[in-house]
């Protein structure tokens, strides 16, 4: 179905807005900030509100707002007015460009259609609520279910509609440009519980730790074969711009691609990528951590230019393993790190991605004295590290937009001042 005249006005009036917003020069300066920072160089803490949950969205952009008919319409109008939000009330960090991706469409690319059994998830039903992982692998052969041989492939006419369909909505307003995969996050253990279930994964760790071994031996591998058909497909793209790195910051970097870039095939060492292992808290040892995580992502994040490595889970007392990583460029410490053993543990090494906990804006009542007096206390603690600030994993705001916006305003404050 063609896109109404009325669809194509909308669009076309927001993406004339980013493009406006794209030319103040400030994005320049953010950009530089972002090299800088990669190039491990101590600049103010970079400040990031990464408030990518759709619940958390829909009271920052209520969808009674969205005024397009069409579906993909209004998918690109939701991203818009995102950017445009975020420049107006959340004044932080981030880059806005001129760019509108049209991503390439890969048939089998394990990213989108995993290679496992199907997970069997027991919901709460509550908004944002807890769930359950109910196992899934069984007896130990199923782990045969693991398919490690995906046949990928490029599907040219399918990207090229899609392009022709972006370009026909945005042309002579913003830039379209036909992108592959330009960052990859691996988790094998994660994924493994998602079919085991998380209990029966920490007995098995104890109880028959060479079949686990078995089964991340096979994720592994999936997601080699995979990689290698995606090099040799020419499906990726270069990460070294605008392109947010999964739990903080931003791939902006002089440092990739690397020098032997033919400028035409993008390899994997020419990209970021990141893993972690969210399941594994603290009461898992650096040992353990090494053994069931650290091995198998290793193997997957050399074969990058700069990776990155945790998300949520306590990493406090495991950056002697991390160090494993030849390439790795930066680290995420979770709102459940010691901060002082964290930061002395980092040192200017590796980028410290500084996660505040975002209970703060979800609170009955927002506090923002509490929420600055943690801040400055992390910053304080972090004053010799290269310190980025990624604000994530918020669910609600209690219908009070304002408390993001103030929370922005308050960390810049503090960017500056601790700098």
């Amino acid at each position: 179905m063609p896109i109404s005249q009325e669809d194509r006005k909308i669009i076309r009036d927001l993406a004339a807005r980013v493009a406006d917003i794209a030319r103040h020069p400030v994005q320049e300066e953010r950009k530089q900030l972002w090299m800088r920072l990669n190039r491990l160089e101590r600049v103010r803490p970079l400040i990031h509100v990464q408030a990518i949950a759709p619940d958390i969205w829909e009271e920052l952009i209520p969808p009674s707002e969205l005024r397009c008919v069409d579906a993909f319409c209004r998918g690109q109008e939701l991203q818009l007015r995102r950017k445009i939000y975020c420049w107006e009330n959340l004044q932080d960090d981030r880059v806005v460009d001129d760019i509108i991706v049209s991503p390439l469409v890969i048939r089998g690319d394990i990213a989108n259609i995993g290679f496992g059994p199907r997970a069997n998830i027991e919901r709460s039903g509550a908004r944002s609520g807890a769930h359950a992982y109910r196992t899934v692998i069984v007896a130990e052969r199923d782990i045969e279910k693991i398919n490690t041989t995906y046949q990928l492939s490029l599907d040219e006419a399918a990207t090229e509609n899609s392009y022709r369909l972006f370009c026909d909505l945005y042309d002579g307003v913003l830039r379209v440009e036909k992108r592959g995969r330009d960052f990859f996050w691996f988790a094998p253990m994660d994924t493994f519980i998602t079919w085991r279930g998380i209990e029966q994964m920490f007995t098995d760790l104890l109880d028959r730790p060479k079949w686990v071994h078995e089964a991340l031996e096979r994720i592994t591998t999936a997601w080699l074969n995979n990689l290698d058909q995606l090099e040799k497909l020419n499906a990726l793209s270069l990460g070294n711009r605008n392109t947010m790195l999964g739990s903080g910051g931003y791939g902006w970097t002089d440092l990739l691609p690397q020098p032997d870039y033919d400028g035409t095939h993008v390899r994997l060492k020419d990209l970021w990528a990141r893993a972690a292992t969210q399941i594994f808290t603290e009461g898992i040892s650096p040992e353990m951590h090494d053994e069931f995580a650290i091995q198998y992502e290793k193997r997957l994040l050399e074969r990058f230019g700069f990776a990155c490595y945790g998300c949520c889970e306590p990493l406090h007392r495991k950056v002697h393993v991390m160090r494993k990583i030849r390439n790795l460029r930066r680290v995420s410490m979770s709102p459940w790190v010691d901060i002082d053993v964290a930061s002395a543990a980092v040192g200017r090494d590796f980028v410290y991605t500084h996660k505040p906990n975002p209970a703060i804006l979800s609170m009955e009542q927002w506090h923002p004295e509490l929420a600055r007096a943690e801040l400055r206390a992390a910053l304080e603690k972090t004053r010799n590290n290269i310190v980025e600030v990624n604000l994530q994993d918020i669910h609600t705001v209690r219908n009070e937009p304002r408390r993001l916006a103030e929370w922005t305003r308050m960390a810049m404050e503090l960017s500056e001042e601790l700098a």
